[in-house]
């Protein structure tokens, strides 16, 4: 059974950055795409960004293209990061990560619907 645990939220101050992670156990998928989601109250799961491997070609939403950077690390390799810079108020919400095996290459996953596993969630809160 695969499990991902996300860390790193917290507060921050408009203009502030913070790291989310995303540890994954038992991802043993020969190609797979980790991606990451967010929830504000009272609005649905939308995409934030994706990294898929092999290859390790990376996907963000128009939101936050140019201030997040999602990457693997080269070492611990089943850990994924979410660089988040210059953070404005509508970026907080709950940060999901998520994790499935590559059936389409030329899937977009940029839906929850793809992803069959998920983590429990970090909390993002970007206010003065």
């Amino acid at each position: 059974q695969v499990q991902l645990v996300e860390s790193g939220g917290g507060l921050v101050q408009p203009g502030g950055s913070l790291r989310l992670a995303c540890e994954a156990s038992r991802l043993t998928y020969l190609s797979y795409i980790v991606g990451w989601f967010r929830q504000a109250p009272g609005r649905g799961r939308t995409f934030v960004a994706s990294i898929r491997w092999p290859g390790g070609q990376t996907r963000y939403a128009e939101s936050v293209e140019g201030r997040f950077t999602i990457s693997r690390d080269n070492i611990k390799r089943s850990t994924v990061y979410l660089e988040m810079n210059n953070l404005h108020p509508e970026d907080t919400a709950t940060y999901y990560c998520a994790a499935a095996p590559i059936r389409s290459i030329l899937g977009a996953y940029d839906r929850q619907g793809e992803y069959s596993h998920w983590g429990q969630g970090t909390q993002v809160t970007v206010s003065e």
